[in-house]
């Protein structure tokens, strides 16, 4: 199965309400990402551009799409941005096949 790294951001209303009654978002995430067919590997809260990310593993990218629009869909969330993440020998792989494409740069 594919992994997805999903970094997103809560609105203001969202850090507020999390003040007011702290809750562990990872327990409605994973069963959310059950429910669609993926499972959620970890959620973490960071410093900087983002509030945080989560790693979601899922079998096609319709399904990571879904599990990212579906946790957007009550309006807590300004941003996301999901990359899809390869493992060592998928990207070797992926270099043995370009390597031999012999496609070359444009020239002056």
């Amino acid at each position: 199965m594919a992994q997805y790294l999903v970094q997103f951001s809560y609105t203001s209303d969202a850090w507020a309400a999390l003040g007011r009654k702290p809750a562990d978002r990872s327990k409605p995430l994973a069963a959310l990402a059950s429910k669609l067919g993926a499972k959620l590997i970890s959620l973490h809260y960071t410093m900087g551009d983002w509030d945080g990310v989560a790693i979601i593993e899922a079998r096609h990218d319709k399904t990571a799409l879904a599990v990212v629009m579906a946790a957007l869909a009550p309006g807590h969330v300004r941003a996301t941005k999901t990359t899809r993440m390869y493992t060592v020998k998928e990207t070797m792989a992926a270099l043995k096949k370009a390597g031999g494409a012999g496609y070359t740069a444009p020239r002056g």
